[in-house]
């Protein structure tokens, strides 16, 4: 996902959109650039690579200005180059553009045909052109306005104009964008931590809606030009809380940061001695559970395994059937859903596309709708019937970690309380399973203690070609959480098993070459994954094995045995979580990866 900051005010703008698209680089980008009013007209200056790349450039120069605009992209219409990275101009038009325009085609070849020429291989551009051949007839507002009612697609955008110099205009439609409001000076951007530094203070925008940036002010209207008034919020996150903390990396800390984050989300939800849960957190009803039916757990990547996690807990707990989709399959398939129902979108960001069209689409069905992500504010948040916030503080690097972990103890509570509504879980019963939440933080910070011998297992087998996770129960998720990890920061295959499937293919994959992580806790299953080590040990695979009994044989068969603290089976996911985390970490750093800004990838998927 690309990056936007905008800024007008009295401080040196340029230097403010440059420290904005800093923080920023956690979403990924191939190119930056920027856009500023000067003595003589606006300047552009962007390059391929990295933002100080950008400010070597601008340095060089010596820029000032009141009013810039800034952007970081990352490729989905032409390749990395100077020439397709943002600002992108048109006639005294200059603009920076997220998502993606799904009729630019169409109208490239019209423009084309009035004359306006290409320098681009982007969909921005066709944007540009097409905002400055309306504009020229009426304001940057109108011609903005007019322009978008021909544009079929996704965007947030960033507009300045020559002849009007004092001016920002920003406008979005399934994508992100907030205001910054300042004294005397005023932010627009992607995401928060954009403009932390300087404001608290933030305007979330609805879709279709513009806000028009002044020195002296923000007015924010809808498609049809009429005024809206929007609420100023307050958000709770400190710019420390974005830096590394003396961290190597950003994703380290945040894995460090999972004990703080959980004890966050639990914080004023439950009471562990009457056993209740304040079901009014999900903006759910006793009587709405009890009529449920069933429940669609809908979510992406990392999310989608949280899913999978709350599926176990719900079916269990509540006796409500669960499905799981991917969210990008989910708006296909055409599933059979009826009032009644409840929807979960399960969002680190709150932006995700698919997860975003697929709540609309149930919404649109009669089925309530619950969003559980961590950004106050965001689509997913406005747009639900209710949202569960997870508390986890921002997560900069792009490979989630103390999100997902926040998710699935969200989904525990909800499990609790919802079988609590329906009768199913006892008084008693209850009580306990949430007092296991109140021991939660610690043992995950116990479970951190674990990094040396996990450092140690990493540089035994960074070297590997391949990995092969297995888990069994509520824990095989795990086991596609710990692969999707590696993939994503050190760039090893690796593949997620159920360890039962064991012998219906992947036992053909193992070698003395293949590192094998068996996710083993002491439960009703520990027995057959006894059976599915020796399995692997015959066959001369290496074994990393994550275990919660210190007396577990299988460590003697083992190459790496890594010892985790015990908990009840659903909260042994969170415990479990923390190691593959961590091994996925320490390979990727040892390869030589950017751990934080893993290649092709970026935090927010916002197109499909």
């Amino acid at each position: 996902m690309c990056g936007i900051i905008g800024y007008i005010g009295t401080r040196n703008a340029v230097s403010v959109v440059l420290d904005g698209l800093k923080r920023l680089e956690y979403r990924g980008y191939d190119s930056a650039g920027v856009a500023f009013f000067s003595d003589d007209g606006i300047k552009v200056r962007r390059c391929k690579g990295k933002i100080n790349d950008l400010a070597a450039l601008l340095e060089s120069g010596q820029y000032s200005s009141s009013n810039t605009i800034g952007h970081t992209r990352w490729a989905t219409h032409g390749r990395p180059s100077e020439e397709n990275a943002h600002p992108h101009r048109s006639d005294g038009i200059v603009l920076v553009h997220n998502g993606i325009i799904e009729n630019y085609l169409s109208l490239k070849k019209r423009l084309i045909e009035k004359g306006y020429n290409f320098t681009s291989e982007t969909d921005t551009e066709v944007l540009c052109h097409l905002i400055a051949d309306h504009a020229k007839a009426h304001t940057l507002e109108d011609g903005v306005r007019e322009a978008l009612k021909e544009v079929k697609g996704a965007y947030a955008l960033a507009v300045i104009r020559e002849n009007e110099p004092d001016k920002i205009i920003g406008v979005r439609k399934d994508s992100p964008l907030v205001v910054g409001v300042g004294e005397e000076e005023f932010f627009i951007a992607s995401d928060v931590p954009a403009f932390l530094n300087y404001t608290n203070k933030v305007i979330f925008l609805g879709d279709g809606e513009m806000a028009v940036l002044t020195k002296e002010g923000v007015r924010v209207t809808c498609p049809d030009g009429s005024d809206v008034q929007k609420e100023v919020q307050s958000v709770s996150w400190s710019p420390s809380m974005a830096e590394k903390g003396g961290y190597r990396h950003f994703m380290l800390k945040e894995i460090f940061e999972q004990p703080r984050a959980i004890a966050d989300t639990l914080r004023g939800r439950f009471n562990a001695e009457s056993g209740d849960v304040n079901l009014d957190e999900f903006g759910i009803s006793d009587s709405e559970l009890k009529s449920a039916e069933k429940i669609f757990i809908v979510a992406c990547g990392t999310s989608y395994h949280a899913g999978l996690i709350g599926k176990y807990m719900i079916e269990e707990l509540a006796r409500i059937p669960v499905e799981v989709d991917i969210a990008s399959e989910f708006r296909y398939r055409r599933p059979i859903i009826r009032p009644g129902d409840l929807m979960i979108g399960i969002t680190q960001s709150g932006e995700t596309a698919d997860t975003l069209a697929a709540q609309r689409e149930v919404k649109k069905l009669g089925a309530k709708v619950l969003s559980i992500c961590n950004v106050v504010g965001s689509t997913s948040a406005r747009e639900a019937d209710a949202v569960f916030y997870t508390h986890s503080g921002p997560e900069i690097g792009v490979a989630s970690t103390k999100a997902f972990t926040t998710q699935i103890t969200g989904l525990y509570l909800f499990a609790v309380g919802a079988g609590r509504a329906k009768g199913l879980v006892a008084e008693n019963r209850s009580a306990e399973l949430l007092k296991d939440l109140l021991t939660l933080p610690g043992k995950v910070e116990e479970a951190l203690s674990a990094d040396e011998h996990i450092m140690a297992a990493a540089k035994d087998f960074f070297k590997a070609r391949g990995f092969l996770y297995l888990g069994r129960g509520v824990n095989y998720p795990i086991a596609l959480e710990g692969a999707l990890k590696l993939k994503e920061i050190s760039y090893i295959h690796a593949e997620g098993y159920a360890a039962g499937e064991m012998k219906h293919g992947p036992i053909a994959l193992i070698d003395e070459e293949l590192p094998v992580v068996v996710i083993a806790p002491k439960n009703v299953l520990h027995e057959k994954m006894a059976s599915n080590i020796q399995e692997v040990k015959s066959r001369g695979g290496k074994i990393i094995l994550i275990t919660d009994d210190a007396s577990d044989d299988g460590c003697g068969v083992s190459d790496r045995c890594i010892f985790v603290p015990e908990a009840n089976k659903y909260l042994t996911t969170v415990i479990m979580a923390v190691p593959v985390q961590l091994l996925a970490y320490h390979i990727g750093v040892l390869r030589g990866c950017d751990v934080d800004q893993p290649r092709n990838l970026a935090k927010s998927v916002t197109v499909e």
